[in-house]
């Protein structure tokens, strides 16, 4: 796993427009299936938000399981207005009641997740920004999925999304699945062991093939 955090590091170091077309000259070259998705979708615009701690990323990712953006987005914007519309420290969302965190519209098994969350941040289950940064992903997965209520799909967001890496394939993400499936006019869509496999072809840019396959028309 050392090999991968170098390999995320030597990729990290060119800028996102370079990245980004490099990664879609890659994939527009694996077939002409990739080819006209990259056309018909046109150039890479990946946002992250790196300046995001783990701890801060990975509730966001909770606030959006199973949901549609906008009913995550107006569930978060009523957690940030408890606490002036920023995003509270671990020991405030521990010293919020629960009937105050249900009227913001999580489930209380959402809640029992945020709030384990938080405790893992207060007693450094959850990496600070500069530990995660130094960490391989397996290790992030591993370490992460031992939080009550966070799979492997969420700490792959954190992954994605936050720390920026861009060899990240979320196989069980049911939109990466489908779009695979309409990609290559697929009766049904590959379970995830199966797109891990098929994904081996993308790297080391399988989070953007993942970015992709999330736009692939319906």
């Amino acid at each position: 796993m050392v090999g991968g955090v170098r390999r995320y590091h030597s990729v990290k170091l060119m800028r996102p427009n370079a990245l980004y077309q490099h990664a879609t000259d890659f994939l527009a070259n694996l077939d002409a299936d990739w080819a006209k998705l990259i056309a018909v979708v046109g150039p890479c615009t990946f946002e992250t938000k790196p300046a995001r701690e783990p701890y801060e990323a990975l509730i966001r990712a909770v606030a959006y399981q199973q949901l549609h953006a906008k009913a995550g987005d107006a569930i978060l914007n009523r957690l940030l207005a408890i606490y002036g519309n920023t995003f509270p420290s671990p020991h405030q969302l521990l010293t919020t009641e629960f009937d105050t965190l249900r009227a913001c519209g999580f489930s209380a098994k959402k809640i029992e997740t945020i709030l384990g969350i938080a405790n893992g941040a207060v007693d450094g289950l959850v990496p600070s920004r500069v530990e995660a940064d130094a960490m391989s992903d397996e290790a992030l997965i591993t370490r992460l999925v031992t939080l009550k209520g966070i799979g492997r799909w969420t700490v792959e967001m954190l992954l994605m999304f936050t720390l920026q890496r861009m060899d990240i394939l979320p196989a069980d993400d049911f939109a990466v699945a489908e779009g695979y499936k309409r990609l290559k006019k697929l009766d049904l869509a590959p379970k995830p062991k199966e797109m891990q496999t098929i994904g081996q072809r993308w790297q080391p840019y399988r989070t953007i093939a993942s970015w992709y396959l999330w736009r692939v028309p319906k």
